[in-house]
């Protein structure tokens, strides 16, 4: 199943180290930072899953819940979870899917042949609270993912809605943003009274808060 931007989340029930969830019920008004990881008791994906949990407090700030896969048992991950916080010396908390029968993997299309026909390659979802795709992402096994590239655009999505305005290339937070040539007019200068830079008709800056 192939799966794009704007597309509702496929809603699922599993059970996780956290107990039973169905995706929607449990993100609620929350977006969601699901993603993939090969294997438990593996080196790259121990990291990433160390970094996800001491990211916690950033990721709670811009209310947004992590949720981990991979295609082992609970029994496994619990195990595995010992090992993360040990080493990457964290404390997880947030859940990870069981996913044994490669049931949600393959129906988010997690599962690339040319890498494992059981593994999941290193996939990305971010999910806003209506459900719907707002970014995907997809590493190989071999590569770790940044962080700092996925706290980013979450800031970015988020104050584009808050906002209804676009992101130049490598934006962060406090930067300069885009006016979309879909708003113009007595609509632009309502929408922004402090005004824009315009090196261009089609590209105007400003500044939002």
């Amino acid at each position: 199943m192939s799966l794009h931007i704007g597309d509702t989340a496929p809603d699922f029930t599993v059970d996780t180290t956290n107990g039973a969830i169905s995706l929607h019920e449990w993100a609620g008004a929350s977006w969601v930072f699901f993603f993939s990881h090969p294997a438990d008791f593996t080196p790259v994906c121990t990291t990433e899953m160390g970094r996800t949990s001491k990211l916690a407090e950033q990721f709670a700030a811009r209310n947004v819940k992590p949720l981990g896969l991979s295609t082992d048992t609970v029994a496994e991950h619990l195990k595995w979870i010992a090992d993360v916080n040990d080493t990457q010396n964290t404390d997880l908390q947030f859940p990870i899917v069981a996913d044994p029968s490669l049931t949600v993997a393959r129906m988010y299309d997690m599962i690339h042949p040319n890498q494992s026909s059981t593994a999941a390659v290193r996939s990305i979802f971010i999910i806003d609270p209506n459900k719907k795709i707002r970014l995907t992402m997809t590493y190989p096994m071999n590569v770790g993912r940044n962080f700092d590239e996925i706290l980013r655009v979450i800031d970015a999505l988020q104050l584009a809605d808050k906002y209804s305005v676009a992101t130049p290339a490598d934006w962060r937070a406090g930067d300069k943003v885009i006016i979309p040539l879909s708003i113009t007019g007595d609509a632009a200068v309502k929408a922004f009274p402090q005004g824009w830079d315009a090196p261009r008709p089609y590209l105007r800056l400003t500044t939002v808060k």
